[in-house]
């Protein structure tokens, strides 16, 4: 192939879908991504293919009464836009995605052969007031193979080019700038690295062993974010929230860097909300990583007790599940690199899950007999292997030995054994009563109303103290990057803009690498389920006006 008419970098989702909408119309492709050929998917692999959809055929036969009036409202008490017209193409890029998840997100992929997992399941559900953050109904599909399976018909659409000729992709190349030829974007250059046989995540080598210049009338940037360069998460986080701690885990794998959007603004392009983030507080270490640092998210249903470094609860709404970012702010805020989950092996077995593909071998492998065992008593294999293989998971019969396992795990005795004892005994008396003014506990006693929460999500109330309920578990839980919500300009055609809100000609961005969409797509928080749609929205969106375009 000699000519393309896009050269797309980054072969995550988002540039996927961005090149199986230009190979539908024809169109000539080249695919460059730095990653050995094991890598193709990029993160999107690695997730738990949640979906956010809204009133879909799912929520229906489960009787959740949803629509795209009410997502929105959720979306815009959770993003917090500003009035000063800094978030107007995020909120265009919003309101968009909404209409498409309530309308045809859905069809299209269910048109290319994705399914999803019957329970529907509620993520970030807030515990404000009814203008503010979270999701006042559930609406995280898990698709039926995870990541995996969200990926499957683009990569099958590659393949399908590639065999006939439409698309090239090169892997080992790594785009280092962007060639601007009279103020225009006209192909990308950067290094040759050496093969490598490194397995899908795991670090790959650098080294070059030559370089490369590539043209092309369009070029499109995919290449994720920053979530695995600590230093620049760290730099780029707001001082008001409290400083990043020295020890973070990383929930994507090393070459997340934001290398191409800093190849990308170094060619003009406007980087929005740089400081705007989204990782996660209730991260634990992997005990067979792929990557460095590599962390896993715990997904945990609200009865667990969440407690500082000190062991004092958090603060309501801030319970496991309902507000991820004002939790991860609450905790950093404190200076603190860990906070705690307190629970018996009642609630352990009913209510703890692991974030991503691997951690859920039953969905991702399409296996109904695994699958059925979710609704068995204990925990699911992943979770009990953890269990048993972290040191973060502490197990005790009493309050006081919680408590000198947690000492003993961190090396100090914040945690004192009476305090501990009497915060869980109070927490006791509350459920005791069948009612209660504990916020926590009606909210666990609310959320058993939904029939999925009920059947495989929320234990029963009952005493953490009953030793029928035992023994105790402590989780240390540590700060996992993650995701990056600003990122590179764009307008509604995915056309990467200027500082002065100009077009930038010759390129465009999708997926994360665009925050999303329109440099942040979800101001300052995210209701989940929304970053593989958005990778899928931006692609789509943004490939079929480069269709137009060329």
């Amino acid at each position: 192939m000699n000519r393309h008419d896009v050269v797309v970098v980054g072969a995550g989702l988002a540039g996927l879908v961005t090149t199986a909408e230009l190979l539908a119309a024809g169109r000539r492709v080249l695919v460059l991504d730095a990653e050995p050929p094991a890598g193709l998917g990029g993160q999107a692999w690695w997730s738990f293919g949640g979906l956010f959809l809204v009133d879909s055929p799912e929520q229906r036969r489960l009787g959740v009464r949803d629509g795209a009036d009410l997502a929105l409202a959720d979306w815009l008490g959770s993003a917090g836009f500003a009035d000063d017209g800094s978030d107007r193409w995020g909120r265009a890029w919003a309101e968009g995605f909404v209409d498409f998840a309530a309308g045809g997100m859905r069809d299209w992929l269910h048109r290319l052969g994705v399914r999803w997992f019957p329970l529907v399941q509620w993520a970030e559900r807030g515990g404000y007031l009814a203008d503010g953050h979270g999701n006042s109904v559930p609406r995280f599909h898990v698709t039926w193979g995870t990541g995996p399976g969200v990926l499957e018909p683009f990569v099958r659409a590659l393949l399908d080019g590639h065999r006939a000729g439409r698309v090239e992709v090169r892997f080992r190349h790594r785009v280092t700038g962007l060639v601007v030829t009279d103020g225009r974007v006209t192909g990308v250059r950067g290094d040759v690295l050496a093969p490598d046989p490194a397995p899908r995540g795991a670090p790959s080598g650098r080294t070059a062993t030559g370089t490369f210049e590539v043209a092309a009338p369009a070029v499109v940037v995919a290449t994720g974010g920053i979530g695995a360069n600590h230093d620049l998460v760290r730099a780029t986080w707001p001082a008001d929230a409290g400083p990043l701690p020295a020890r973070m885990l990383s929930g994507v794998p090393d070459h997340v860097d934001g290398s191409g959007i800093a190849a990308a603004r170094a060619a003009g392009a406007h980087v929005a909300h740089a400081a705007r983030m989204w990782h996660y507080p209730e991260g634990i270490a992997h005990h067979s990583p792929v990557w460095s640092r590599h962390g896993i998210r715990i997904l945990a249903g609200p009865s667990s007790l969440w407690l500082d470094a000190d062991g004092s609860r958090l603060p309501a709404p801030l319970f496991p599940g309902f507000d991820s970012h004002g939790a991860l702010r609450h905790v950093t805020g404190r200076g603190d690199d860990h906070s705690w989950f307190v629970l018996d092996r009642t609630v352990l077995g009913a209510e703890l899950a692991l974030s991503g593909s691997e951690q859920n071998p039953d969905l991702t492998g399409r296996s109904v007999p695994q699958l059925l065992q979710r609704v068995l008593p204990g925990a699911v294999g992943p979770v009990e292997e953890f269990a048993r293989r972290s040191p973060e998971f502490v197990t005790a019969a009493t309050p006081a030995e919680l408590a000198a396992g947690m000492n003993a795990l961190t090396g100090t005795a914040r945690i004192d054994p009476d305090r501990l004892a009497r915060t869980i005994e109070a927490r006791d008396a509350q459920v005791a009563t069948g009612l209660g003014k504990d916020l926590q506990v009606t909210a666990t006693a609310m959320a058993r109303r939904y029939v999925v929460d009920r059947l495989v999500r929320v234990a029963p109330p009952h005493r953490m103290l009953d030793p029928a309920h035992g023994p105790l578990h402590a989780v240390r839980l540590s700060v996992l990057t993650r995701k990056t919500l600003g990122g590179l300009a764009t307008d509604l055609e995915g056309r990467v803009l200027r500082p002065d809100g100009e077009v930038l000609p010759g390129l465009w961005a999708v997926g994360e690498a665009a925050g999303f969409g329109g440099g942040g797509v979800h101001g300052h928080r995210a209701l989940e389920g929304t970053f593989l749609g958005g990778c899928l929205y931006t692609g789509r969106v943004t490939g079929r006006a480069l269709v137009d375009a060329l």
